[in-house]
């Protein structure tokens, strides 16, 4: 049985029966500086709500923001890499960048310290998006806990949130969520706080567009913010979009897990750790048999080696298509796929853990 959640994401996933269910839309037609970006072109972003807006802001060089919240639970995967490869890409392309840490939120549900999390958004997300590529300028990173040294700008933030409860019913957040707990409730608030404050006044003062990148499985918060846009009087808001990325799949199969060292590759990991798990848990899309493959090929669309090539770690076109082909083939075989991620994550790892070092020196820019 299929289950997503916000909280729970588990069956076979159908992509084209989610765009249903959840009434989004699809990637439509794109101008080039999106369909350069290998998330874009290769179908792993593939889903938008109101998305037109950003295409406008970015063809018509005026300014939007780009949203997105970090759970500090857990080390940082390649999973991860996904929203922090957009947002570098949005940051590119003009965006301002808002950043929140979901310490709250993990402090009502993970068991941990508001200090210990804040050294794990530290270590493992913050450091990680640096050496990844985020740049200092245009960026605001801030954690829920503690919104602003800026007594203004922190009062404005929790006052929203506060002000926001009273536009939505029990019975609703019951209807987008399911079970309900008080818990969950102030999360959720706080949440559309993150994605709606950037329009206050005291933060960018203007109705920009908000563009929040997120797996399907967080569309209930996305609703409900957009449903309180409308309805708070307190404000006006620009637009609030939204795009939709696949899920990375777990090395054995189903949704990545921080809590499951063994269905990840974390980006602190080495590369000959990472080269273990490839080889032992990577569930291949091969036959059972060297004959059989030969004979029948692979498949690569259930090959995690393969879509973690695809949707991450080949970016040239044509290569990719001769792995595919070759694989479908029986040419190449599932241990030989094996060793061409390898390497491809070995040189990354090998690179990135240098850029993590050099990031440190660069941290006071980013947490004020």
């Amino acid at each position: 049985m299929t289950k997503v959640t916000p909280w729970d994401v588990s069956g076979k996933l159908d992509y084209n029966k989610l765009i249903k269910d959840f009434g989004v839309k699809s990637i439509g037609k794109l101008p080039k500086q999106f369909t350069d970006n290998i998330l874009f072109k290769r179908g792993t972003i593939f889903a938008e709500r109101d998305f037109k807006h950003i295409i406008e802001a970015v063809e018509n060089k005026k300014p939007f923001i780009m949203l997105t919240g970090l759970m500090p639970s857990g080390r940082f995967h390649i999973g991860h890499a996904l929203i922090a490869k957009q947002m570098i890409f949005y940051q590119s392309l003009g965006a301002k960048i808002y950043i929140a840490v979901a310490d709250i939120e993990a402090y009502n549900t993970r068991g941990k310290t508001l200090e210990e999390l804040r050294e794990i958004a530290i270590e493992e997300y913050i450091l990680n998006y640096i050496a990844l590529g985020l740049k200092p300028e245009n960026v605001e990173i801030y954690f829920q806990s503690q919104r602003s040294q800026n007594a203004n700008k922190a009062s404005a933030y929790y006052r929203l949130q506060n002000q926001l409860s009273a536009h939505i019913t029990f019975n609703e957040f019951k209807a987008v969520y399911g079970e309900v707990t008080p818990g969950k409730m102030v999360s959720a608030l706080l949440q559309v706080s993150d994605i709606l404050h950037p329009n206050l006044p005291e933060f960018e003062a203007k109705q920009i567009p908000i563009i929040v990148p997120v797996g399907i499985d967080q569309d209930p918060h996305i609703r409900i913010t957009r449903d309180l846009a409308k309805r708070f009087k307190g404000a006006k808001f620009g637009p609030v979009c939204s795009t939709y990325n696949k899920f990375m799949p777990g090395l054995k199969g189903g949704k990545m897990s921080s809590s499951d060292p063994y269905s990840h590759i974390a980006l602190t990991e080495t590369p000959k750790e990472a080269k273990k798990k490839i080889n032992k848990y990577a569930f291949s899309g091969g036959r059972e048999t060297v004959e059989e493959h030969r004979k029948k090929g692979g498949n690569p669309d259930v090959d995690v080696s393969f879509q973690y090539l695809r949707m991450m770690f080949e970016e040239d076109d044509v290569k990719l298509a001769q792995i595919e082909k070759d694989y479908r083939s029986g040419k190449l075989l599932s241990g030989e796929l094996k060793a061409i991620l390898i390497e491809k994550m070995s040189t990354f790892l090998e690179g990135h853990h240098k850029k993590r070092e050099k990031a440190r020196s660069q941290l006071s820019k980013f947490i004020k």
